[in-house]
C-alpha cells in the first residue's frame, strides 16, 4: 500500500511540474506553438497607423491644386482610419505593381477602386463590395465618326488606349481582342493618346469617360450612348490568411453603406469637386 501511494504521489508531482513548465512557456517564455498570430487589425491598432496603397486616378485619388490627396478612395481610407482611432499613411503605387507591393508588406491594404476579379483573387482576398464600377468607351470623332458598338472597334487596324494593369486593359482584351492596344501608366496619358490621334478610342471605368467627353466635346464622343458594360464589384484587398481583418473590414463596409453612397454620388455623380484640380 505504501509503495502504491508513493507511486501515485510521484506521478502527481511529475504532472504538476510539467504543468508549471507548460504554463511558463506559454506565458513568460517562448510563444506557445498553437498561439494565433496577430491579425493586421491588431498590428495597426498597436502601431497606431494604417498604411493604404492606391494609385492616382481622377476622381478616385489625385493630388489637388495644393498638393494634398483627394478623391473617393481618400475619403474612404480617411474615415476608416478615423473610425479605428489611428493615423493614416497613403502609399501611392503604380497600379501594375500594386498587388506585389501589398504582398511584400509595403502597406497594409489596397483601397483604390480595385475590381474583384478571379485572377486577382488567386493572389489576395477581397472584402464585400464597397462600390461598383462599369466600363465605358470614348472615340475620336474624326478618326471613327460613326461607331455605335464595341464590335466596330474590334478590328486589327484599330488602336485602343488603356491604363496598364487595370480592368480596362482586361476589358479591351475580352471585348476587342483584334484591336491593337496602347498601354500607359496614367489616365492622362491614355486620353492624350486619343486626343493626339494616335489611338482611335480609350476604355476606362465609369465615370472617367463621361468626364473626358465633358472636357473635350469637340474631339470625343461616347458611342454607347451612356450605357456601360462589364459591371464589377470593388473591394478592399488584403493578404490571404487573415480572417479577422477581413471580418472587421466587411463589418465596417456594412455599417457605412449610407455614407459610402453619399461620397460615391458626390465624386462620381457630380463635378462639384473640379475646383480642387490643378490648373
Amino acid at each position: 500500500m505504501k509503495k502504491g501511494f508513493a507511486l501515485v504521489r510521484g506521478v502527481m508531482l511529475v504532472t504538476l511540474v510539467l504543468g508549471v513548465l507548460v504554463a511558463a512557456t506559454g506565458c513568460g517564455g517562448a510563444p506557445a506553438q498553437n498561439a494565433a498570430p496577430k491579425s493586421l487589425v491588431d498590428k495597426v491598432l498597436q502601431n497606431g497607423t494604417l498604411k493604404v496603397g492606391l494609385d492616382y486616378f481622377v476622381p478616385w485619388a489625385f493630388k489637388d491644386k495644393d498638393g494634398n490627396l483627394a478623391g473617393f478612395e481618400v475619403d474612404v481610407a480617411n474615415k476608416l482610419a478615423q473610425d479605428m482611432g489611428v493615423k493614416i499613411q497613403f502609399v501611392p503605387t503604380e497600379w501594375s505593381g500594386i498587388i506585389p507591393a501589398l504582398l511584400t508588406d509595403k502597406f497594409d491594404v489596397i483601397i483604390g477602386g480595385m475590381g474583384t476579379t478571379t485572377e486577382r483573387s488567386l493572389k489576395v482576398n477581397f472584402t464585400i463590395p464597397y462600390e461598383w464600377s462599369g466600363m465605358d468607351v470614348v472615340v475620336n470623332k474624326k478618326m471613327m465618326p460613326n461607331v455605335t458598338s464595341l464590335d466596330a472597334l474590334n478590328q486589327d487596324n484599330v488602336v485602343i488606349a488603356v491604363h496598364l494593369g487595370t480592368t480596362a486593359e482586361a476589358a479591351a482584351k475580352k471585348h476587342t481582342p483584334k484591336a491593337q492596344l496602347h498601354k500607359f501608366d496614367t489616365d492622362d496619358a491614355v486620353i492624350q493618346d486619343v486626343l493626339n490621334g494616335n489611338a482611335a478610342a480609350a476604355l476606362s471605368s465609369i465615370p472617367t469617360p463621361a468626364f473626358w467627353v465633358a472636357d473635350y466635346p469637340d474631339v470625343l464622343y461616347r458611342p454607347l450612348g451612356g450605357q456601360y458594360f462589364d459591371t464589377q464589384p470593388e473591394g478592399f484587398a488584403v493578404k490571404k490568411g487573415d480572417p479577422d481583418t477581413l471580418a472587421f473590414f466587411n463589418t465596417w463596409i456594412t455599417n457605412n453603406q449610407d455614407w459610402l453612397k453619399e461620397r460615391s454620388d458626390y465624386w462620381y455623380g457630380t463635378k462639384e469637386w473640379s475646383s480642387l484640380l490643378p490648373k
